[in-house]
């Protein structure tokens, strides 16, 4: 499971010209899914997310969480994450996992994005969406559970 996560001031999702998930301060997260992705991949991936110490303290330091912060998450599910641009100049997504599998544990992942306290909107799975941020830093990181230690 590859995901950037974005540190904003805002960010929302528009599907045919209409908001359909909108937050304030917190994390954009786009979500790519993969063949073999498990449950041990979503809950590292969650965990990581909502653990992971890039909010200012009162000193100005990266040094809170998103709950910390008193953030909230916009997860949108984006598989071209999953696709390889190393050979030729077309992407191939023969990595990205099927629509209706991604469906399943992006959904999942959600869940327990949300059972670890924070709130959690998503974008609209399958959609054509457009998606826009104020990213505050700006502040991006990259979080692939294939490549943990």
């Amino acid at each position: 499971m590859i995901t950037v996560l974005q540190r904003v001031s805002r960010a929302a999702v528009t599907v045919d010209g209409k908001i359909v998930s909108q937050i304030g301060a917190g994390l954009l997260l786009l979500a790519g899914l993969e063949k073999g992705d498990t449950d041990n991949d979503l809950n590292y991936t969650a965990r990581k997310t909502v653990e992971l110490r890039i909010f200012p303290d009162d000193e100005g330091k990266m040094n809170r969480s998103v709950v910390e912060h008193g953030g909230a998450i916009l997860a949108v599910s984006q598989f071209t994450l999953a696709g390889n641009i190393q050979k030729g100049r077309r992407p191939s997504f023969d990595t990205a996992l099927p629509p209706d599998e991604a469906r399943i544990l992006f959904d999942r992942f959600v869940t327990e994005l949300t059972a670890l306290g924070v709130s959690v909107s998503t974008g609209s799975f399958g959609a054509h969406m457009e998606v826009s941020l104020l990213n505050d830093g700006p502040v991006t990181f990259i979080v692939d559970s294939h490549k943990r230690v």
